[in-house]
């Protein structure tokens, strides 16, 4: 894979937006103050593999959500909003209202979960546009500069690392009173994790509630591990669910009493009428369960992988209750949030979505409905055209060789397996039609292979490097499993970028250090090696500034471990030493 350096290219862009951007962002605010009109707030919520079925507005019998099915009665219900089958690439197109694979995001962990510096935020236009901006939860986009939510537009974080609490690096971690960083620095959270993002949402609201305000808050829940608050399992095992959906329901009934508290916190500051309230989630359930007739699960193409619950309310402008069966997905929220707001978006980078502002309010959106929604997701570096993929319309939709997301060895140069579906007819997905409407087959096939050719033409599916040395991140942990870059389960190192060449101290942040055997460091096609004496585990190293693939590790013998699961081995911290 060809490695380049981008961070000064992206360092000069960001500052030619900022410059520009001003200009264009004061000439709309006097527009929009001319016009009468009050910026609103904006509060973001999404939470992780929580599925369509897992409210009970969608005919869910056993689960608890009454604050959210209220919400949804009165707002507007969005009956068929999509997302990326799994969460990183989800965050990455709605953050920047691009399809995620122009963003340097392929999947979820191994290298595949870092956004390109260059990309701009939500947080950044509304920043520019005046607006103070804060994430509490799930960020997944990158552990380190400069991919960091500090570094992406956020003035305040409050998050957790990788892609969930308690996965490396982020080990050992629990739900309750969890270890978060908070703006960039170690912070021990005293209560259950869920909570605690709400919470600090709240106080960061708090504030700032004379000033526009961003608040994005990503929770980890009910993603695994399933871990529940107190008090709120006990009723769904009486009811007589399995262990494991019972702790997921009261995971999204916390997640719910946490929603009903923040509307009571808006009401109470007099901010409730002019916030824009969003919520949904990032990709359908992991497990098996209820999923309101749809079928497919996290990972999958299918409906229920993609098509989640979203709800919407801006009390100020959107007075009326609105079910809708437009097709819409998250590549719109950034495009959408961005003409509300009055920020004016960066041509360089051109979003994929479109503003859903006019079908909000109720008003006829045929620029929506004649469209074609494009999504795909599997693992590996690499996308391989036609694994996993699927295009939907208003009426139909076309998968492409389904179940394949963890196939790493898709090789398919040709289409095998095609499926296309009336979903006006088949929401289900049980009638294939592909025999019968070879036209459609054809044209959606095209379709989707002049998406799949302009993705690759954007950044050739590079993803972002590391940057090591950055007096804003002096102390940089590289973990293995979640940005390490892997070829078919072999561990090749980390993309990343000597910013200041020299010396650095290396520390060893396994569990198990061997009480003797040798350190390897391979950069820039030298190899150098440290010999370990009792349990050592800091070094003094010198790398030379450049960018690559940075591998290292400790060697006990004659032969590498490899390692691929979950845990701190491999996993090493880099400082530069002045």
């Amino acid at each position: 894979m060809k490695l380049t350096s981008r961070f000064h290219t992206s360092l000069f862009y960001k500052h030619f937006f900022t410059t520009s951007f001003l200009f264009f962002t004061l000439l709309s605010l006097l527009l929009g103050k001319t016009l009468g009109q009050e910026r609103p707030n904006i509060l973001l919520i999404m939470t992780d593999d929580q599925g369509y079925g897992d409210v009970g507005i969608h005919d869910n019998p056993d689960i608890r959500t009454p604050a959210l099915d209220q919400f949804a009665k009165e707002g507007i219900q969005m009956k068929r909003f999509y997302v990326c089958p799994v969460c990183a690439p989800t965050r990455a197109s709605l953050l920047t209202g691009r399809d995620f694979y122009r963003t340097g995001v392929i999947h979820t962990s191994r290298g595949g979960a870092k956004m390109a510096s260059e990309e701009i935020t939500i947080a950044e236009y509304l920043k520019q546009a005046g607006y103070q901006t804060g994430i509490f939860g799930k960020w997944h986009l990158g552990d380190n500069y400069p991919m960091r939510p500090e570094d992406q537009g956020f003035e305040e974080s409050l998050v957790h690392k990788s892609g969930a609490i308690g996965t490396s690096p982020d080990v050992p971690n629990s739900y309750q009173d969890p270890l978060l960083w908070h703006n960039g620095e170690e912070y021990h959270a005293d209560g259950y994790c869920t909570d605690v993002f709400f919470q600090g949402a709240q106080d960061f609201i708090k504030k700032n509630k004379e000033k526009p305000w961003f608040v994005y808050i990503p929770t980890n829940t009910p993603h695994t591990p399933l871990e529940t608050p107190e008090g709120y399992l006990e009723p769904y095992l009486k009811a007589g669910l399995n262990e494991t959906t019972a702790r997921i329901y009261a995971m999204v009934e916390n997640i719910d009493d946490n929603f009903d508290r923040m509307l009571n916190f808006l009401e109470k500051e007099n901010l409730r009428e002019n916030t824009l309230i969003l919520f949904f989630t990032d990709n359908g359930p992991q497990q098996r369960r209820y999923t309101g007739g749809l079928q497919g699960r996290k990972a999958s193409v299918y409906e229920g992988g993609i098509r989640v619950p979203c709800f919407v309310q801006w009390q100020k402008q959107f007075k009326q209750p609105q079910v809708t069966d437009t097709i819409a997905a998250h590549i719109d929220i950034a495009p959408t949030l961005l003409e509300i707001c009055g920020a004016t978006p960066d041509v360089s980078l051109p979003f994929d979505g479109k503003s859903l502002l006019s079908l909000w309010k109720g008003m006829p959106s045929p620029e929506l409905r004649s469209r074609k929604l494009f999504l795909q997701c599997h693992r590996g570096l690499t996308p391989h055209r036609y694994q996993n993929a699927t295009v939907i319309s208003q009426q139909f939709k076309l998968v492409l060789h389904p179940n394949t997301f963890s196939d790493e060895e898709f090789s398919t140069k040709s289409l095998q397996v095609q499926e296309l579906y009336d979903l006006t007819q088949d929401r289900g997905e049980k009638n294939n039609l592909a025999e019968t409407h070879p036209d459609l087959v054809h044209e959606f096939t095209k379709a989707y292979e002049d998406w799949f050719a302009d993705m690759k033409a954007s950044r050739d599916f590079t993803p972002e490097n590391i940057g090591l040395g950055a007096k804003a991140e002096p102390v940089a942990i590289l973990n293995r499993y979640q940005d390490g870059q892997y070829n078919l389960g072999v561990f090749e190192g980390w993309p990343v970028e000597v910013l200041r060449g020299g010396k650095y101290q290396l520390t060893l942040l396994s569990d198990d250090i061997p009480e003797t055997g040798k350190v390897f460091i391979r950069w820039q096609d030298k190899l150098q090696s440290y010999p370990i004496k009792n349990n050592q585990r800091t070094f003094t190293i010198r790398l030379k500034k450049g960018a690559g693939l940075l591998d290292i590790w400790d060697q006990e013998g004659e032969e590498r471990e490899i390692f691929l699961e979950h845990t701190t081995k491999g996993n090493v911290e880099l400082e530069k030493i002045k």
